[in-house]
């Protein structure tokens, strides 16, 4: 008898501990675990993104290992994953000037040159929703063999970007040196 209420509990933990958790943050809620590429990767940090009191989007940063440093996180070779999710309608061309700024902020103008094909699907992209609306939800994915893989609720969004620079140009919105927002690379680092 013993045995077998050991052996119910031993399932019980095991069938707990491989429930993805979630947490919850601005209402959102973000995933501990994901799946790119058939990779599972785990929850780096995750946080909002202010532009000065407003909120935008709650961010979150999946890696196959996590990190505190921005460089090993950029640099990692596996899949990775940049989820963002609307806590406020906004205008599509906002948002591309949000993010076009970001990216320029973080990369040289020779870096900057070599990635004109990406910006463009990027808005391209963005062209085709008049309104990023609440809850809305952002994923681009970087899948080595493949690239930059852009999803919009659910919907793939053209062909991938296949240059690794340009996701790595990516990643330097929220972990560059002049990040979008410095509180919000301090959560995806899992630092504060």
């Amino acid at each position: 008898m013993k045995v077998k209420q050991t052996l119910v509990a031993a399932a019980l933990a095991l069938a707990f501990n491989s429930m993805a958790a979630s947490i919850d943050i601005d209402g959102i809620k973000v995933e501990d675990k994901t799946t790119v590429a058939g990779v599972p990767l785990t929850l780096n940090g995750a946080g909002t993104r202010h532009k000065g009191a407003p909120k935008v989007y709650v961010a979150a940063l999946y890696l196959e290992k996590k990190t505190r440093l921005p460089e090993e996180a950029i640099s990692q070779s596996g899949p990775k994953r940049v989820s963002l999710t609307m806590v406020r309608d906004l205008d599509s061309k906002e948002f591309g000037k949000l993010f076009t700024r970001s990216l320029a902020d973080n990369v040289d103008k020779a870096a900057m040159s070599k990635l004109v094909a990406g910006l463009r699907q990027m808005g391209e992209i963005f062209a085709l929703h008049k309104t990023i609306a609440t809850e809305d939800n952002v994923l681009l994915d970087w899948v080595p063999g493949i690239g930059t893989i852009v999803t919009v609720n659910g919907q793939v969004q053209g062909e991938p970007l296949r240059e690794p620079e340009f996701f790595k140009a990516l990643m330097a919105i929220w972990l560059g040196n002049t990040p979008a927002d410095g509180r919000l690379k301090d959560a995806l680092l899992g630092i504060n």
